[in-house]
């Protein structure tokens, strides 16, 4: 997926997401990417800065510790402390066990553990309910 910030030329400034950038331009082609607010389909795109990841050893901006994004911090944390003190950890057999507990060929429990995004978007597949654990930058120390 991709995201375009797109002004028509009327001016008004809106984004939208395509699957890629030729979906972008196909469709401004045919003419049926149209601006939310006039209708109008003659559209461009405006000059976008890219998103390049922080280093991961950079510490927090100032403005992003503010209150809430310490109270969003102290809440992940709190539900990962609950997630560890009420279920098991099976690691990277987590895949594995959750298939087990679902087709109920193990003891139905909470678990956690590690599984990549390919094993996760499997086991949703199946029908299984994967949820990924938050973490906190603190985490990542």
């Amino acid at each position: 997926m991709i995201r375009y910030d797109l002004n028509c030329e009327d001016g008004h400034e809106f984004d939208s997401w395509f699957p890629n950038s030729s979906a972008y331009d196909e469709q401004a082609k045919k003419g049926v990417v149209s601006c939310p607010k006039c209708g109008s389909n003659k559209i461009s795109k405006r000059l976008m800065t890219p998103g390049v990841p922080a280093k991961s050893n950079r510490k927090l901006s100032p403005a992003l510790e503010g209150k809430k994004t310490k109270a969003v911090r102290e809440a992940m944390t709190k539900l990962r402390q609950h997630i560890e003190a009420t279920s098991d950890y099976v690691g990277t057999n987590f895949p594995e066990e959750a298939r087990r507990i679902y087709y109920k060929e193990s003891k139905e429990r909470g678990i956690y553990g590690e599984a990549s995004l390919e094993e996760a978007k499997s086991l949703r597949e199946e029908g299984i309910e994967v949820i990924p654990l938050p973490t906190a930058p603190q985490d990542k120390n």
